[in-house]
């Protein structure tokens, strides 16, 4: 739980700091099954998408506005994992 934490921790308002929770919360609640197998790198995207949200965050940011800037912001840095090319049998 070191994402709450990362949030809990920042430098906000009450009111921005529930805000940033609660867009955290939502946004994982979206992205949760894409990282359900390893716990290491489940607590990574944790982290990540906490970390993208509170770069956004402000005293006056909306959950809606928060949670989609964290989803954009953990889209643009996910990679899939490379796969060889597939040979068709001749």
């Amino acid at each position: 739980m070191r994402a709450r934490a990362l949030i809990d921790r920042a430098s906000f308002g009450p009111d921005a700091l529930k805000a940033a929770s609660q867009a955290f919360e939502q946004a994982w609640a979206e992205i949760a099954l894409h990282f359900g197998g390893d716990p290491g790198v489940t607590d990574a995207a944790r982290i990540a998408l906490a970390s993208a949200i509170l770069s956004v965050a402000s005293d006056d940011g909306e959950v809606e506005v928060l949670k989609q800037a964290g989803l954009q912001a953990r889209a643009r840095n996910y990679k899939l994992p490379i796969s060889p090319p597939k040979i068709p049998d001749r």
